[in-house]
Order: structure tokens, then C-alpha cells, then sequence
């Protein structure tokens, strides 16, 4: 059972927190994905490799954590794409999806729990829309169902945005799925608050992304679900910093990105890994070909330092490479059977040969 205490900063507080899950020993933890119409670059790589290091962190203290991360296959920039290649859309969003969880396996991201696409939940979108019209929070204008921010008083707390959309009307020529407006799709935010309610319930723990996603995107998030189920609520709000070419953000709006797979190709996945880590999570990481470099000189002096030590373990212990592992596959089989007498008998005798495997 995990009961180790650390902090995050929670961007809702503006304060680092104690983290409480609402269950003991697990932890609910929702990230927003790509919009898949292109290759993802590695502005994207910082959040998730971001987010795979506190889901290892969250691991490692002996916490069950169901970690959601969607894919956005439903979206004007996808129809667009789609539309200049003439290409079906979600067939499109399907191969950049593909793309980038290549990308993530190239930089030892783990797999999340779930990877939801908004196309498979249209009937939980639909379900939550549905939801906020009854609470009066929205209005449908012309097949198309729009949140109304005045009906809704907590929103934004000292803003005054215009009202956006939960439910596009179909337009010829882009994908559209049935509903009580009329034939649509989804606005850009619901479908975050519908996925994350789904597998996470609308209660959890955390809540991650970008730091461009603090507004407009998670507000509305926030403004949605709890207009939806008054008991919805996120403990902890996340936000990684952006990778930035001379001190300014790294976009595709702005021309100024290089996707993973580039920079993959002049350098090892794991040197980008390294670089991307290299500054504290919520501040910027400045892109260089100069600090790239140094990032894998220090991932192969790292690489060459742990070999030594390993050798010079096993020869401590007057073993085999081979033999070790056998005996930590033995343990997590014996572990896996719940037999933890016989796990424990594999660790003790690895503990007296100097040898310390992971829990």
C-alpha cells in the first residue's frame, strides 16, 4: 500500500500540495492528447514525457494508477487535412495516431491505462450535452447546442467570454454523427470532460497538460462538467512548460517546430528524452542542436557508467548476467502467483549477493 507524501504544484491553487488520492493507494489521472493530423513535435513530447515520469514516480511509491490519455480524431484541423488530401478523417487521424504512439515507444513512454478516441464516445458526449441543456447551462441554436457562460456564474470567476461550442450542426463535406439537434459533431472541449467522467468518474484526482491548455480549453473542461454533475471535481490541475527556439514557444501555428521523429533521426530517442528533462517540468527547455549534443554525451557517459557498475556487480557477486535475470523473472512469477514467501526467499538471496533488483 502506498503512503509515501509528496507535492505538486497545483495550478488551480497557484501552491504546491500535499497529494491525497481520493482512494487510498490509487491514483486517477487524466492528460490531454493530441489533436492526430500531423506529426506530433516536441512541444507534444514534453508533456508526455512529462506525464510518463510523475506516472513512474506514481508507480514506483506502490500506487495503482489508471492514467487516461485520449487522441482527438475529431476536429476542424483533421477535416481540414483530410479534406486537402481527400482522405477519409478519422482514417487520417488513425495514421497519425499510429505515428505517435510509435513516437512515444521511442522514447520509453510507458502505455497509458486508456487511450480513448473521441470518435468511439459519441454516445457519452451526447449523454453529457444532454446534461448541461437540462441544467439550463446551454441552448441550441440552429442544430448546434452552445454553453451559455451567464447561466453559469462560476465560470471563468472574473471573466466574460463569449459562449462556446458543445455540438457543431453538420456542414457538407465534413463527418457528422446523429444526435437530438440534429446531425454534428463535437465542440473542441466536451470531449475531455465526457472521457474523463467515463473512466475516471467525475470525481479524481488529477488532471494534466500544457500550459496553453490552462485557457480556454481547461476552464471550459471545469465549466462543463460541473454544470453537468454539480459533485464533479479535479484535485490537482497540472501544467508542463513549453519547449521554446529562441525563448518562444514551439508551435505549429508558428512555424517553428521539429517533429519528434527529426530530431530522433539526427540524435538517439533517449538524448531527447534526457533534454526534455533537463529543466524542472513547469519551466520552459530552450531547443539548441547545441544542447541536444551535450544531452548525449551525458546519456552515453550515464549508459557507460551503469555498464561498469554492472560488471563490476555481477563480478562481485560471481554471477552471470543471464542467471540474474532469471531469478528477477522467477520473483515477479512468484510475486504474480502470490507467492510472496518464495519471491521474498529470490530477493534475499539476490540482496546477498550484492544485488538490489527493483521492487
Amino acid at each position: 500500500m502506498a503512503n509515501h507524501e509528496f507535492q505538486l504544484y497545483n495550478t488551480m491553487t497557484k501552491q504546491k500540495e500535499i497529494i491525497k488520492p481520493k482512494e487510498s493507494g490509487k491514483v486517477g489521472m487524466y492528460v490531454c492528447g493530441i489533436t492526430a493530423y500531423d506529426y506530433s513535435h516536441i512541444g507534444h513530447a514534453r508533456a508526455y514525457v512529462a506525464f510518463d515520469v510523475l506516472y513512474r514516480y506514481l508507480r514506483y511509491l506502490g500506487y495503482e494508477v489508471n492514467y487516461v490519455r485520449n487522441f482527438i480524431d475529431v476536429d476542424d484541423k483533421i477535416i481540414r487535412k483530410a479534406n486537402e488530401l481527400r482522405e477519409d478523417s478519422i482514417s487520417l487521424s488513425g495514421r497519425f495516431c499510429e505515428a505517435f504512439l510509435e513516437d512515444m515507444n521511442d522514447l520509453e513512454c510507458l502505455h497509458p491505462t486508456h487511450q480513448p478516441h473521441v470518435s468511439e464516445h459519441m454516445d457519452h458526449i451526447r449523454s453529457m450535452i444532454a446534461q448541461i441543456i437540462e441544467k439550463d447551462c446551454a441552448y441550441i441554436v440552429d442544430g448546434g447546442v452552445y454553453f451559455s457562460v451567464d447561466n453559469f456564474p462560476d465560470y471563468g470567476r472574473k471573466r466574460n467570454p463569449a459562449d462556446f461550442a458543445l455540438w457543431k450542426a453538420a456542414k457538407p463535406g465534413e463527418p457528422s454523427w446523429d444526435s437530438p439537434w440534429g446531425l454534428g459533431r463535437p465542440g473542441r472541449h466536451i470531449e475531455c470532460s465526457a472521457m474523463s467522467a467515463f473512466y475516471l468518474t467525475s470525481s479524481f484526482d488529477i488532471h494534466g497538460g500544457r500550459m496553453d491548455l490552462i485557457f480556454p480549453h481547461h476552464e471550459n473542461e471545469i465549466a462543463q462538467s460541473c454544470a453537468a454533475c454539480s459533485s464533479s471535481n479535479v484535485n490537482y490541475w497540472i501544467h508542463n512548460g513549453f519547449v521554446t527556439q529562441n525563448n518562444e514557444k514551439m508551435s505549429k501555428s508558428l512555424g517553428n517546430f521539429f517533429t519528434i521523429r527529426e530530431v530522433t533521426k539526427q540524435c538517439h530517442p533517449l538524448a531527447l528524452r534526457y533534454f526534455l528533462m533537463s529543466a524542472h517540468y513547469r519551466s520552459p527547455v530552450n531547443y539548441s542542436i547545441l544542447r541536444l549534443d551535450n544531452a548525449s554525451v551525458e546519456v552515453l557517459t550515464l549508459y557507460w557508467f551503469l555498464q561498469q557498475l554492472k560488471e563490476k556487480a555481477l563480478k562481485r557477486a560471481e554471477l552471470k548476467e543471464e542467471d540474474v535475470m532469471q531469478m528477477i523473472e522467477e520473483r515477479a512469477k512468484a510475486k504474480k502467483q502470490k507467492d510472496f514467501e518464495r519471491g521474498d526467499r529470490i530477493r534475499d538471496q539476490l540482496y546477498a549477493r550484492g544485488i538490489y533488483p527493483r521492487r
